[in-house]
């Protein structure tokens, strides 16, 4: 049977060696209604494990995960702080490995939220074997997409840890994460605010936007702007993070990407603006957020230097109206939590048009083969 993704082919995607990162991308809605139902389904043991430690006073949260798995605590870390009342960092484990006592803090009890597609990268293992070593109550939670991963086996059957399972098809196929990323990002969320079922609003904005914005999108490709840049406030910082490095992998580095907040963006950044850069700005559902969002995209395009800038908003405004923007229907109301995954495939959907724009292969990117899919060459060193 003949399939299309993403307004292509299944034919033209296997010979452009694209197919499995256009389906990934492509499915993340049905990927998100799954990963709800395993919650559903794992109700009960997630609640015991969970919920006496959101009772410990001082409970710190460590986001951690490696590329794209660190930017998926990057980018909720912010409104878990407030939504949890709790101590919410996103650290790296690249950092936490490299640096443990100055991360890990012995008498603070800890839970370590660990985000691994593979459940294989030797950061990810080692850095749970440091805050075991290094702190006296610590608690592991894992979100991950491979049953054979060595991290989900670890964990298995240890009483202060939890693992759980993505989605068998979030375990992508291709190069880039994609559905990986967003269904470990849904399931931190309910699980760490204890949140209802509410897939099905985010699950249809999606869609949306991959069948109404996804030829948009690729015609802004095909302009072949030399710089992108992507900019968002607070976790929709982190998000911009992961958007710049999904154009840089698949892209195979040829074209130059960056990140910012908007605020951060006139500290020295905005000098990379010239008329081959096309500037992203996700902008905030939150009132006071959306001010400087704002702000900043009206200075741009003031200054009349970029080649072009696009608003990616979930809320209608005169002032997003002044010039181009993809609007996702459905969420004005909203938390920035939420409209973080139809703004992420947006950003995906360019990443994979740029990259066959440039004639690239989406499924494997890396031309010379010194990057790889599961991170190699990494040597764990005794503490």
């Amino acid at each position: 049977m003949n399939m299309t993704y993403l307004n292509i082919d299944d034919a033209t995607l296997e010979q452009n060696n694209g197919y499995w990162t256009a389906k990934e991308i492509a499915h993340q809605p049905e990927m998100w209604r799954q990963t709800q139902q395993i919650l559903d389904d794992n109700a009960d043991a997630i609640n015991d494990f969970i919920a006496p430690l959101m009772k410990i006073d001082n409970l710190r949260i460590i986001l951690t995960g490696a590329g794209t798995s660190a930017f998926a605590g990057e980018s909720i870390a912010p409104d878990l702080l407030k939504i949890t009342n709790k101590r919410v960092e996103a650290v790296a484990t690249t950092d936490l490995v490299s640096g443990p006592e100055l991360y890990f803090q012995k008498d603070v009890p800890t839970l370590v939220v660990s985000f691994s597609r593979s459940g294989g990268s030797p950061e990810s293992m080692a850095a749970i074997e440091l805050s075991e070593q290094t702190i006296e109550n610590c608690y592991q939670l894992v979100l991950t997409c491979n049953h054979d991963g060595d991290l989900y086996k670890r964990c298995q059957n240890l009483s202060n840890s939890f693992a759980l399972l993505m989605p068998a098809e979030t375990h992508d196929k291709s190069f880039a994460m994609t559905s990986s990323f967003s269904s470990m990002v849904y399931a931190a969320l309910m699980i760490l605010t204890g949140q209802k079922n509410h897939v099905n609003a985010i699950s249809d904005a999606t869609t949306k936007v991959i069948e109404g914005h996804n030829d948009a999108l690729k015609s802004i490709a095909d302009k072949n702007f030399e710089r992108v840049v992507y900019l968002g406030s607070n976790g929709l910082k982190g998000l911009a993070r992961e958007a710049s490095l999904k154009l840089l992998e698949l892209t195979d580095g040829k074209t130059v990407t960056m990140f910012d907040s908007p605020l951060g963006f006139r500290h020295g950044p905005k000098t990379i603006v010239t008329p081959s850069t096309l500037i992203f700005v996700f902008i905030s559902n939150d009132p006071y957020t959306r001010k400087y969002d704002l702000d900043l995209l009206n200075e741009i395009r003031t200054d009349n230097e970029v080649g072009q800038v696009i608003a990616i908003t979930a809320q209608e405004d005169e002032n997003v109206y002044n010039g181009d923007y993809l609007m996702v229907d459905g969420l004005d109301s909203a938390a920035d939590t939420d409209i973080l995954f139809p703004y992420i495939v947006c950003a995906q959907i360019y990443a994979f048009h740029h990259a066959l724009k440039l004639g690239n292969t989406p499924d494997s990117p890396s031309l010379s083969g010194t990057v790889n899919r599961v991170v190699q060459g990494v040597t764990i060193h005794s503490l």
